[in-house]
């Protein structure tokens, strides 16, 4: 894998259905969520799920999406919380790594799911985003994440 990577976007969206905010930072709560976010308060769509502290998606798998299949998505459009430049997420899932001053455990790839695909009224979505769509997270530690920070292994 490679070394490390770099927070390129952060979004938020106070709550479910809310459209998307870019923020420069965000503030990472342990077990809660980033602060202002819908999943914060425990009202995103997935707020039972385990690892909906804090989503991420790499800038990569976006770039390849709209490359191979001519999907494009606007930045905040996929309602993932970061963006990553330069490491593979998939690679995160059962590992330890710090985003700016946070620590987060990975839990689960963050699969495109239906919801998305009926918001952005785009049917080939989720099979354009398979295997591609980000990584859950529980923030273990928490703190401030801005953009340009570094995400590195524990």
């Amino acid at each position: 894998m490679n070394e490390g990577g770099q927070v390129e976007r952060i979004h938020i969206a106070p709550e479910q259905g809310a459209p998307v905010t870019p923020v420069d930072t965000a503030v990472a709560v342990s077990r809660r969520g980033i602060r202002g976010d819908r999943y914060f308060r425990g009202d995103g769509t997935f707020s039972d799920r385990q690892g909906c502290d804090i989503t991420f998606i790499g800038s990569e798998a976006l770039a390849a999406v709209q490359h191979e299949l001519g999907v494009s998505l606007a930045a905040g459009s996929h309602r993932r919380n970061v963006t990553t430049r330069g490491i593979d997420l998939t690679r995160l899932v059962d590992d330890r790594f710090r985003v700016g001053s946070a620590i987060c455990d990975g839990v689960e790839r963050c699969e495109p799911c239906a919801y998305l695909e009926q918001r952005l009224d785009q049917t080939s979505l989720r099979s354009a985003m398979a295997h591609r769509g980000g990584l859950r997270a529980t923030i273990v530690d928490g703190g401030p994440i801005s953009v340009g920070d570094e995400i590195r292994l524990q």
